[in-house]
């Protein structure tokens, strides 16, 4: 699928002939950045000046070695002397307002947000303007930085109070324990609090963890590593781990009831969840409830599942169909993607893409573009290629829940505790029996090991 990308030379628009010229570069708006092919292509004209391997056209850099690049960059006294510090302040404080607001959090390390307090302190020696635009910089990134640092902790008591189901059977009769219908019956309003998390734990991946994801060293030079520390992913990790949650939540809901008639009403139950999630644009939780519907522990229950109408469940798996490298999703996701764009309202702005599958196109992306071109220039069309897609996704992730939170609802989504997949399986086979011999070996080894019985 990405056949299509041709390499060119490094280019960007947002930087101008340095030496000699009163004008500080213009940053566009990020939008335009790019048009409907991924970036902007009027961009890329012939060069007709040069200056120290750097190709220029109407004062705009064109195409450059990396390390022309970073010697042109590199102050000096001729190119950036103390005494002109309030001519370009309101540049700075623009890029590091820009910076702050997008990648907030590369200033949790601690000697970032030393420099960065440093070089604020110098902007703001001057006018009473730039002293209050610098307060208020500094102000909103330390409060992203606190919500982002109690999300984690939140996350971590979640993580730590997780049991297993099958332990909390042993203490507590399975007749006095609570199933997702009697704590929320109305399968809509379910679909509005999955969302409710989905963009919640969206809204805290920040952009870098993709590169870091991937990257373990430096993209542009592979023989020097490039992150000493442990790849910073918690927040991309921790929404990983939420799909798989829910995929466990939804065969659990479903494997425990002892009656065939209880647990076809559940199955009929995630159907319509389904059904919601894809109206609303969640394609997250749909696949995560489809994922939890075909694990083989409920796919297995045939006696239940010819008690369920699954026409509806059929037209779903239609939508999510892997075939073609996910053909009908991606429709269905440029559509409402198009419908996010003319929006009347908050709640068509939502989109929320099946992150698994987004993750795995930004991978081949990386993976199968050279970031370098023959003659050692960077390609800079794969990075505006990788740039669209996370940008892409840092809109959708901004896009604030127009649905009301249910707090009982949404503690139990969270916290209540789900089976493993063996647990998974004795509950299946305790449920509709074991079909074969190899079944039935399981079905011994589970009994014996998971509750002590022969």
């Amino acid at each position: 699928m990405y056949s299509s990308i041709t390499p060119v030379c490094f280019t960007s628009p947002l930087i101008e002939k340095p030496i000699g010229k009163e004008s500080m570069p213009q940053t566009p708006p990020f939008s335009a950045m790019f048009d409907s092919s991924g970036y902007n292509r009027n961009l890329y004209q012939p060069a007709d000046d040069s200056c120290g391997g750097l190709y220029y056209h109407d004062n705009n850099l064109l195409s450059g070695s990396l390390e022309a690049l970073i010697q042109h960059l590199v102050p000096n006294v001729d190119y950036y002397p103390d005494n002109q510090i309030r001519k370009i302040a309101p540049k700075i404080l623009q890029l590091l307002t820009e910076w702050t607001e997008t990648f907030p959090y590369d200033f949790r390390d601690e000697r970032m947000m030393r420099n960065l307090k440093d070089l604020a302190h110098r902007i703001a020696s001057g006018e009473e303007t730039y002293r209050k635009n610098v307060q208020q910089m500094i102000q909103c990134l330390i409060r992203k930085l606190a919500a982002l640092s109690q999300y984690e902790e939140v996350l971590a008591k979640i993580s730590s109070t997780s049991t297993d189901r099958l332990t909390v059977l042993k203490t507590k009769p399975q007749s006095i324990q609570r199933d997702i219908i009697t704590v929320c019956s109305d399968p809509y309003t379910l679909a509005q609090q999955l969302t409710h998390i989905e963009l919640e734990r969206l809204n805290y991946i920040g952009p870098e963890e993709f590169v870091q994801a991937f990257v373990q060293k430096d993209p542009l030079d592979n023989d020097k590593s490039c992150y000493s520390e442990r790849k910073k992913t918690r927040n991309l990790e921790a929404y990983v781990e939420w799909f798989n949650r829910l995929s466990y939540l939804v065969a659990t809901e479903i494997c425990m009831p002892v009656k065939k008639k209880h647990r076809a009403r559940m199955i009929e139950y995630f159907i319509d969840v389904a059904r919601e999630c894809f109206n609303i644009g969640n394609f997250n939780s749909l696949m995560a409830i489809i994922s939890g519907m075909n694990m083989s522990p409920v796919s297995r229950l045939k006696k239940t599942w010819a008690k369920v109408k699954t026409a509806k469940f059929d037209v779903l798996e239609h939508q999510m169909d892997p075939s073609s490298n996910f053909y009908n999703y991606r429709t269905a996701l440029r559509g409402a993607a198009q419908r996010s764009l003319t929006a009347h309202s908050s709640r068509e702005k939502i989109v929320i893409p099946f992150f698994s599958l987004l993750i795995k196109d930004i991978y081949f992306l990386n993976e199968g573009c050279a970031n370098r071109l023959p003659n050692g220039h960077v390609n800079f069309e794969k990075f505006w290629e990788l740039a669209k897609q996370v940008s892409e996704f840092m809109t959708w992730k901004q896009v604030e829940c127009p649905f009301e939170r249910d707090r009982k609802i949404l503690q139990y989504l969270l916290t209540v505790p789900v089976f493993s997949e063996d647990a998974l399986y004795l509950a299946s086979y305790e449920s509709e029996g074991p079909e074969n011999h190899i079944e039935k070996d399981r079905w011994k080894s589970l009994r014996s090991n998971l509750l002590g019985r022969v």
